[in-house]
C-alpha cells in the first residue's frame, strides 16, 4: 500500500464523492446547526489550500486550510474514508497542511470539530493542538470543540 498526499483541485469528481461521504457521516453524528461544513465551490477559492490522500492511486482522504486575513489558517474538511482509516492517513494529511501553511508564513492553525468525533480529537491532541474557545463566526455550541496550534 502506497499513500501519497498532494495538492489537488476540490473540483475533481472523486473529491465530490468523498465530500458527500463526509457530509453523510457528519449528519449521523450532529444536527444540521452543529455541522459547519464548507461546500466544494468555497474550497476552490484561491485562499484555500486543498489536498488529497491517495492510497494506491485512489483518493481516500482530503483536507483544507483556509487562509484567514486575521493571520491564521482554519482547517476544514479533514476526512478519511472509512475503508482507509487506521493507516495514519489523517496524520499525514494534517502534517502536509501544516507544512503548506507554514511555507506561506502563517503562524497558526485553528479548527472546529465535534465532540463525538473521537478519532479526530485524538489526532489533533496527539499532533499538538490545544483547546481554545470559539473563534471567527462560531458560537459556543456544546457539540463543538475548538483547537489551535502555533506553527
Amino acid at each position: 500500500m502506497i499513500v501519497t498526499i498532494e495538492l489537488a483541485s476540490p473540483l475533481l469528481p472523486e473529491v465530490g464523492e468523498l465530500i458527500r461521504a463526509s457530509d453523510a457521516y457528519a449528519q449521523t453524528l450532529y444536527p444540521a446547526e452543529s455541522n459547519h461544513l464548507v461546500d466544494i465551490d468555497s474550497l476552490a477559492q484561491p485562499h484555500v489550500i486543498f489536498c488529497v490522500a491517495r492510497l494506491d492511486g485512489a483518493i481516500v482522504g482530503c483536507g483544507a486550510a483556509v487562509l484567514q486575513p486575521e493571520g491564521y489558517a482554519e482547517l476544514k474538511r479533514m476526512f478519511v474514508h472509512e475503508a482507509a482509516r487506521g493507516l495514519g492517513i489523517g496524520r499525514q494529511l494534517l502534517a502536509f497542511l501544516e507544512a503548506q501553511v507554514r511555507e506561506r508564513g502563517v503562524p497558526c492553525t485553528r479548527l472546529e470539530t465535534g465532540v463525538y468525533s473521537h478519532e479526530a480529537i485524538r489526532l489533533y491532541e496527539r499532533m499538538g493542538y490545544a483547546k481554545i474557545g470559539p473563534f471567527a463566526g462560531y458560537w459556543d455550541d456544546p457539540l463543538s470543540v475548538f483547537y489551535e496550534k502555533q506553527l
